[in-house]
């Protein structure tokens, strides 16, 4: 079995916890049900069932208990990072939602990011009103990016997968072993094989077996620290 790369985890403490719970309440009640809040457990080594809390979770369909988000993933694949807060983001849920997101990185007393604090507005009913605005009062509707999407820990693999598809720029028949190398040097970096049975799907999909998966991505490690 791989190694994450986690070394050894900064637990997060019970009261730690407990104040992040109260927070999540008083910003959910504060901004009414249309504002999520989640709170991610960081400081183990799964990615299965990171969210330990979580107020309106009808937002993005998630409970307590779901797994972990990209931007989870990212930090379980790099423990010692230290990441900056990202504030005021668009993401998208797989309904079609578009939500205003903050996402915070909480430390512990050593320093490292034991939990995630996550804050989604959902805008979209905002947005139909800008849009309606607009009609009224501007000439053309201006340009509007692809929000990125909120998709649970089980839909992730796939949209990863996807996304290595695309990046190498033809489907997997077509794929001799550099392309494959390059898609899956992508999963890797990607956190791709943090989530439980990836290695057994990602092999599948790409037709090699778990052993020329794996030397797969040694190559591509040695080529980028090379």
């Amino acid at each position: 079995m791989r190694e994450n790369g986690r070394g050894e985890a900064a637990r997060i403490e019970t009261a730690q916890l407990k104040e992040l719970k109260q927070i999540a309440k008083g910003i959910a009640a504060t901004f009414g049900s249309n504002c999520e809040v989640v709170v991610h457990d960081v400081s183990g080594k799964g990615t299965d069932s990171t969210i330990v809390a979580i107020e309106n979770g009808h937002v993005s369909g998630r409970k307590v208990g779901d797994g972990a988000s990209q931007v989870v993933l990212e930090q379980t694949l790099d423990a010692d990072a230290q990441p900056v807060d990202h504030m005021c983001y668009l993401t998208k849920t797989p309904d079609g939602k578009v939500l205003k997101s903050t996402t915070m990185f909480i430390r512990g007393k050593n320093g490292k990011v034991t939990a995630i604090l996550g804050i989604n507005y959902d805008v979209s009913g905002l947005l139909l009103a800008e849009s309606a605005m607009h009609e009224l009062v501007a000439t053309a509707e201006p340009e509007r990016g692809e929000p990125q999407k909120i998709v649970n820990v089980n839909d992730l693999l796939d949209e990863l997968i996807a996304q290595s598809v695309t990046i190498v720029g033809k489907p997997v028949a077509l794929m001799n072993k550099e392309d494959k190398m390059k898609a899956i040097g992508f999963l890797s970096q990607s956190g791709a094989f943090l989530v439980t049975k990836s290695g057994d799907k990602i092999a599948k999909y790409f037709g090699i077996s778990k052993y020329t998966l794996y030397s797969y991505i040694d190559k591509q490690e040695d080529k980028q620290n090379g």
